[in-house]
């Protein structure tokens, strides 16, 4: 069993939870997740079976879509409303301060990591230092705000402000640390209170099975061959097929990547361009 399996994923479940879960079902350990969602976080949690684990890298770095909801007047220590309460304080900005605020966080910026993530500082995870009452320096990273919009009607709540919106971000981007930033720009306080992710490059929330779908077998696997099928591909005789299972280095003809298939359409290895020798191709992904 091999490919691509996207899952809408539920509340209060952790994606490694999902992961066991489905793989479980499935019977199989060769399998695993191409990007984090915390439990209050819901959507496209992109499973990788079986040799498909090996498009982790690539699928990885793809952009990925949210909506999320922001409550302004509120700061906690996990950046998000689950965590516990640090501060609060009466907001009321207008519909054009937060247009505003918006705009400026599009782009380009140097994020700082949430204190609750699981990136690591000298091999131990930040969230260790945070339950340890540690100190720690907190790593920042650029990030890439593509897209950022407001959706729906802006709400007062209890002295708090709260409104939404569907953004298209990097690799490594934080949405908690985001709704923090934003309302930096607002001269306030607040925190991420809902979030779901509704694409991560080319998958959207509408092509995901949930997990009675799974439990029901009623569900597609993305073969390898279409979640690469924007490289160029190759097919190739039985002489060349043995070549590339031997790893070996060939010619680059087309100065690009290539997805090598076997005469049956089936993958067999994605090459890139040989970074000693231009001229050349070596392999980067294996699927045999």
């Amino acid at each position: 069993m091999n490919g691509i399996l996207l899952i809408n994923k539920g509340q209060n479940y952790t994606s490694r939870d999902i992961v066991n879960y489905v793989g479980k079902i499935l019977g199989t350990k060769q399998i695993g997740h191409t990007g984090t969602l915390d439990p209050l976080a819901t959507g496209v949690l992109v499973l990788c079976v079986g040799k498909a684990t090996k498009l982790n890298e690539i699928l990885t770095s793809e952009y990925k879509e949210y909506e999320a909801e922001i409550t302004l007047g509120i700061l906690t220590d996990t950046l998000d409303i689950t965590g516990n309460v640090l501060k609060e304080q009466k907001t009321n900005v207008t519909k054009e301060q937060i247009l505003n605020a918006l705009h400026k966080i599009k782009g380009k910026y140097i994020q700082e990591t949430p204190i609750y993530s699981a990136v690591k500082v000298n091999g131990k995870k930040l969230y260790e230092y945070a339950r340890n009452n540690e100190f720690v320096e907190l790593p920042k990273r650029e990030v890439d705000i593509k897209k950022m919009e407001l959706i729906g009607d802006i709400k007062q709540e209890d002295n708090k402000t709260i409104f939404n919106i569907r953004c298209l971000v990097s690799k490594g981007t934080y949405i908690r640390a985001l709704a923090y930033d934003i309302a930096k720009l607002l001269g306030t306080i607040g925190v991420m209170s809902k979030l779901n992710r509704t694409k991560q490059g080319d998958f959207s929330i509408e092509d995901c099975s949930t997990i009675e779908d799974v439990e029901n077998s009623n569900y597609k696997l993305i073969t390898i061959e279409k979640v690469l099928s924007r490289f160029k591909k190759v097919m190739v005789d039985e002489y060349l097929e043995e070549k590339i299972k031997n790893g070996s280095i060939l010619e680059n003809r087309c100065g690009c990547e290539v997805l090598f298939v076997n005469k049956e359409n089936k993958a067999l290895a994605l090459y890139q361009p040989y970074d000693k020798d231009n001229t050349k191709i070596k392999p980067w992904k294996m699927f045999f």
